[in-house]
């Protein structure tokens, strides 16, 4: 069976599918299908953490399906902007999973990621995956990818 490892930036696909379906993401459904056959050898869910009983009800489910979650505190501006981006951590990660997975697959839909998946396709033997509302992935993004999968109905709770 192919070694896959998963990376997913949770705040983007929450974003994404709530902008385009007014819906959320379906975690479980997607594990099934993002694994079927497949050997698992790292999976993370990349989140910013405001410790609310909800996200934390959240990142329990995510823990639960199989995912590792990762967190980085929510941080409020002064001019009331927020950060809390993981483009740097996730790409840390993925490179490292590159060198021993079969196949990559990346959650998110941001382009400032086409850069990596062209790196890693170069470098290592892997198959680059990326799962994407499609009319909010970048087409750079879509590119770099050797598979585009797009988030519809049957991705979505």
């Amino acid at each position: 069976m192919d070694k896959v490892a998963i990376f997913v930036d949770v705040q983007n696909i929450y974003y994404t599918t709530k902008q385009s379906y007014q819906r959320h993401f379906n975690y479980s459904a997607f594990w099934t299908q993002a694994t079927a056959n497949r050997t698992v050898i790292g999976a993370f869910a990349y989140a910013i953490d405001k410790g609310d009983s909800k996200q934390l009800g959240f990142q329990k489910i995510l823990k639960n399906i199989g995912f590792e979650v990762k967190l980085k505190p929510y941080i409020q501006r002064c001019d009331g902007s927020a950060k809390g981006d993981w483009d740097v951590g996730i790409t840390l990660d993925v490179m490292e999973y590159a060198a021993k997975a079969d196949i990559v697959i990346l959650l998110s839909g941001d382009g400032d990621f086409d850069l990596l998946l062209n790196k890693v396709g170069s470098t290592y033997p892997v198959t680059t995956e990326v799962y994407g509302v499609p009319a909010l992935t970048a087409p750079s993004l879509i590119n770099a990818a050797n598979r585009f999968i797009a988030i519809d109905d049957k991705l979505l709770l």
